[in-house]
């Protein structure tokens, strides 16, 4: 079973009205909702959950925002594995398949501008989108149903994109 699927054009409009529940919820300190990941890629084949990252004024504001989430039916993680980051995800309550991640941080975490950038340098390139959907097809026939064998497998690719998109912008910024 592949982990990524042909590109559907809902997922920006299921991200925004994603972005919209927790905007509309009031969650405490929240300042803004990103939709990052493929699914926030036009065209780009992704494994069907969609990747936000929430945008907090502060780590205590985010922990304080917890029953919030939870209640807008989240499994809190916490940081789960990555200092800073506060994890929460839903799956749909029908299939019990993951529906959407989040990955919270806090308002000029670096982990957002890379996460941004990168998807930024694919929405703009269209060789690097075919360049990244190339990978990702190779990595998810090498690694079928193995979702960290796939992630490792593009690692290396994406980091290294990464690095030049977020050159790119602090270059952009600078002059």
């Amino acid at each position: 079973m592949s982990l990524i699927v042909a590109p559907d054009p809902t997922w920006p409009a299921q991200a925004k009205a994603e972005a919209d529940r927790w905007t509309d919820s009031d969650v405490y300190g929240l300042i803004e909702v990103h939709h990052i990941g493929s699914t926030a890629v036009p065209g780009l084949p992704a494994k069907p959950i969609i990747d936000l990252i929430p945008v907090f004024e502060s780590e205590a504001a985010m922990d304080t925002a917890r029953l919030t989430i939870e209640a807008l039916g989240f499994e809190w993680l916490g940081e789960f594995g990555l200092p800073g980051r506060r994890y929460c995800r839903a799956d749909d309550a029908e299939t019990g398949k993951r529906r959407v991640q989040a990955h919270c941080y806090v308002k000029g975490s670096d982990e957002i501008t890379r996460h941004i950038a990168f998807r930024d340098a694919l929405r703009a390139n269209a060789a690097l989108r075919a360049g990244y959907a190339a990978i990702k097809g190779k990595c998810a026939a090498l690694h079928p149903g193995d979702m960290h064998g796939y992630g490792d497998c593009k690692s290396d690719w994406v980091q290294k994109v990464e690095a030049h998109a977020i050159n790119a912008l602090a270059t952009k910024e600078t002059s």
